[in-house]
């Protein structure tokens, strides 16, 4: 199995679109500014020395280098040997609503940005349980299979949005039904799922599907997440910001339904919490989770990993030696010396 230790470093990859951009603004403000001086022909023979082509070799190479330097640092590693494991845990799915409801602000930064960090804040409190999580809107997609790889949870969040979902509504009962056919297999009690919603369901009864997969061993909590009073949605026409609108050009708000959320987790036997800016309730939930028979599940994890960081940082010091013995100026030496006594034509570039 390959990783990195360190993947947060992964993230210096995006100077390498920087670098290149800068280089280009660069080279046309020289080439405007000689425009301005005369003829271009003219001024480039009276600046025998300057070469066009070594600046974009040199950060061509440098760009190699600071790849692989970046890659180094985030320190890749090969599993060297792989044991199975025995846990005794929970599985957790966290079923998210994405619709663009879930974009009103009531609940600062918005509903939705607010139950991803949140979310993210459970998932570093876990230490053997697995989690896994499902996004919906009109209809649920399992977007993270349970898995007890938090790492990858947390990556995955700050990605997910109302385009992850192209039909929009709110179809709770999906949510439910899927998660019930995601759970791993098998008997016990030690399976929760929590859904954080505002709860304006659009589509089938989700109380009757949280009954019914209470009767199959999954505990179902509810976080309502909103105002009963209500507020706007924000988006983005024409790069303005405005509010959603419906066909008669009224401004849709969006209310946090707490009597239908109550009624699901009462069905599916766990409990009702309202997110307010404090606090989203997340962790009254899971203390509660932590509290339920904990089941035995064996895991296949590589135990011990060999370093791949010296090879990769190797490249790089490599590539940026290259960079350093490229001169930014030709070589009087070496332009002298013509292997075949041909004429110059226009000079090295």
């Amino acid at each position: 199995m390959f990783r990195f230790a360190n993947i947060e470093f992964l993230y210096g990859l995006l100077l390498l679109p920087v670098f290149w951009l800068v280089y280009w603004a660069v080279r046309s403000w020289r080439r405007r500014v000689i425009r301005q001086m005369g003829d271009p022909s003219l001024v480039e023979r009276m600046m025998e020395g300057v070469s066009r082509s070594r600046p974009a070799m040199k950060l061509f190479f440098f760009s190699l280098a600071w790849l692989f330097l970046v890659l180094g640092l985030a320190r890749p590693q090969l599993g060297a040997k792989l044991e199975t494991v025995k846990k005794k845990g929970v599985e957790v799915i966290v079923a998210l609503d994405v619709s663009n409801s879930m974009l009103a602000e009531d609940i600062q930064p918005s509903r939705l940005e607010r139950a991803k960090k949140a979310i993210a804040k459970m998932v570093d409190r876990m230490e053997n349980d697995r989690v896994g999580l499902i996004v919906f809107a009109g209809d649920a997609y399992v977007q993270i299979p349970v898995t007890s790889d938090y790492q990858a949870v947390k990556m995955f969040l700050p990605t997910i949005g109302p385009s992850t979902v192209p039909k929009q509504g709110t179809a709770i009962a999906s949510a439910i039904e899927l998660a019930e056919k995601s759970f791993t297999p098998g008997e016990g009690k030690s399976k929760a799922l929590i859904i954080i919603t505002d709860g304006e369901n659009h589509e089938a009864d989700p109380v009757a599907a949280a009954r019914k997969a209470h009767e199959q061993g999954i505990t179902i909590h509810t976080i309502g997440i909103g105002k009963p009073s209500g507020a706007p949605i924000p988006i983005t026409v024409n790069g303005q910001r405005t509010f959603l609108k419906d066909q008669n050009g009224h401004t849709v708000i969006t209310r946090l339904d707490e009597k239908l959320l109550q009624e699901i987790a009462a069905a599916g036997g766990g409990i009702y919490v309202r997110a307010t800016n404090a606090s989203m309730g997340l962790n009254k939930i899971y203390n509660r989770i932590k509290g339920m028979d904990r089941k035995e599940m064996k895991e296949k994890n590589y135990s011990e990993y060999n370093d791949l960081f010296q090879y990769v940082i190797g490249l790089a010091l490599f590539f940026l030696l290259i960079e350093w013995m490229i001169a930014e100026r030709k070589s009087r030496f070496f332009s002298s010396i013509r292997l075949f006594n041909t004429p110059e034509k226009g000079g090295e570039r």
